[in-house]
């Protein structure tokens, strides 16, 4: 808590959010480009500013995703969904403020767990082998009918589509590439994020133009800010999605992104308002935000306790850990306690420090939408392609994002959802190396993954999620049987 110390956190939380609203750059970019400037400081103050840099660009991805439905970061598409749709009904302060107020509790609540529970859900965690990151990968395809919206068989194309798109480059575990066509650039696969902002972003602008252009929202200052209603409806939400986006974040590897795609199902299936959650609805930004910003603390536990990265980013922060000449790991508490200890409370200050900077100017940065849209769009179109470019600095990139904005504007065009596509697209990868891994420990058995208790109570989940829809139809049909044999009854009585 020295004056050092909380301004290096403010200055990692104030950089962070500026990274996380550029299209492109997303936290681990962020991380990596500024680790050289700490290398002259104190290592505490360093990982205090690296870690700040982390979570303070998870509120500003959500911020450009609210805003301009471009998502600063993988783990904030799904704030595309509904918080844009916020935006575009003139809701957009009452989305940020909802998402930074989210944001907040679900960092408070998921720091409490981290500082009580690192060692005990580190070593549960270990029990996680293959077959039990194959269930839960599984578990998150199966959530796909929550995102297919009225056709279920368009969703699960689309999400067939993401699949086959994640294949592209060199198979996992094996030295084979499919899908290049010969180019090198495709060797590596394609960029989520890439894909994602054209998706998105450019898919949008295309879309607008072809209706015409919207006019500029003209939203007063009040009818910006969040109603006592909405922050009733977003209480549960946000709580559901703590907790889900903590167990999903102790899992080495399974990110934010995952965790924030399940949330969203989940409120798809449990909150009392479902029908609204696509159309701009509040739980729609609460539970992914909260479950987005719970698993980025929560990835601290396997990456501290383990000394096994949790997330994309926290695989950087583990290098400047080894840079100060320091071992994550299980005796990590006990030899550098101050170090780990001033780390995770710097997490509550600097979060802290977000909230107090990001909701006072959510009605400010909504305003952004009150300006014309042909000043807006080429802004849009211009940082969207300089984010791709800072990608991989190649050119092959920008191509990359305008054919996803040609998709993106042909799936908006003809009414296909793009969350099932982004879901296939996230879990593809994770999907092809848990399904190598296992296979290799089952020796071709695949079914090894009921013989596991852990992971076989996942695949049943997973198989339930998948069915649930079926289930809930064949309810309403044999309840609508019911109330129709009851009305009929009395009027058999007065013929008789």
């Amino acid at each position: 808590m020295t004056p050092e110390n909380l301004l290096w956190c403010f200055i990692g939380v104030v950089l962070g959010t500026v990274i996380g609203m550029l299209p492109g750059l997303g936290s681990a970019t962020g991380v990596a480009i500024l680790l050289p400037v700490t290398l002259t400081l104190e290592p505490v103050s360093a990982l205090i500013m690296l870690a700040g840099i982390y979570y303070g660009s998870q509120y500003g991805a959500s911020t450009s995703s609210i805003l301009i439905s471009t998502p600063g970061d993988s783990s904030s598409v799904v704030l595309t969904l509904d918080g844009y749709q916020m935006a575009r009904k003139g809701r957009a302060g009452a989305a940020l403020a909802i998402a930074a107020l989210s944001s907040f509790l679900a960092a408070i609540l998921s720091l409490i767990g981290l500082m009580a529970l690192a060692q005990p859900i580190a070593d549960l965690a270990l029990n996680f082998g293959p077959p039990e990151n194959l269930a839960i990968i599984l578990f998150g395809l199966a959530t796909i009918v929550s995102f297919a919206g009225e056709n279920v068989l368009r969703g699960i194309t689309m999400a067939a589509v993401g699949l086959l798109v994640s294949m592209v480059g060199v198979a996992a575990g094996f030295t084979t590439a499919r899908f290049t066509f010969g180019s090198v650039n495709l060797l590596s696969g394609l960029d989520f994020i890439a894909i994602m902002i054209g998706l998105f972003a450019i898919g949008e602008v295309l879309h607008q133009i072809h209706r015409g252009g919207e006019a500029p929202i003209r939203a007063g200052f009040k009818d910006l800010l969040v109603t006592r209603t909405e922050l009733r409806r977003s209480v549960a939400p946000a709580l559901r999605g703590t907790g889900l986006g903590f167990g999903i974040g102790v899992l080495p590897g399974a990110g934010a992104t995952l965790a924030s795609f399940m949330s969203y199902g989940l409120e798809k299936q449990v909150s009392k308002n479902k029908a609204e959650i696509g159309t701009g609805a509040v739980e729609g930004v609460a539970a992914p935000e909260a479950a987005n910003n719970a698993a980025a603390n929560a990835s601290f536990v396997p990456t501290l306790a383990l000394g096994i990265p949790g997330s994309g980013t926290t695989a950087v922060l583990l290098g400047a850990f080894i840079l100060f000449g320091l071992q994550p790991g299980p005796l990590l508490f006990e030899q550098q306690p101050d170090l780990v200890w001033g780390l995770l409370v710097s997490f509550f200050f600097g979060n802290l420090l977000l909230l107090i900077l990001n909701l006072p100017l959510a009605p400010v940065f909504a305003q952004i939408l009150r300006l014309p849209y042909s000043y807006l769009y080429p802004l849009v179109l211009f940082l969207s392609l300089v984010g791709a470019f800072a990608l991989s600095n190649n050119t092959f990139t920008i191509w990359v994002v305008l054919v996803s904005g040609l998709l993106g504007y042909f799936m908006k065009r003809f009414d296909f959802p793009a969350a099932p596509f982004v879901l296939g697209l996230v879990l593809g990868p994770l999907l092809e190396r848990s399904l190598v891994q296992t296979s290799a420990l089952g020796q071709g058995n695949l079914f090894i993954v009921f013989e596991r208790p852990l992971s076989a109570v996942l695949m049943i989940l997973a198989l339930l999620a998948l069915a649930a829809p079926v289930i809930s139809w064949v309810f309403r049909k044999l309840r609508a049987q019911r109330k129709h044999g009851r009305a009929a009854s009395p009027a058999v009585k007065n013929m008789s």
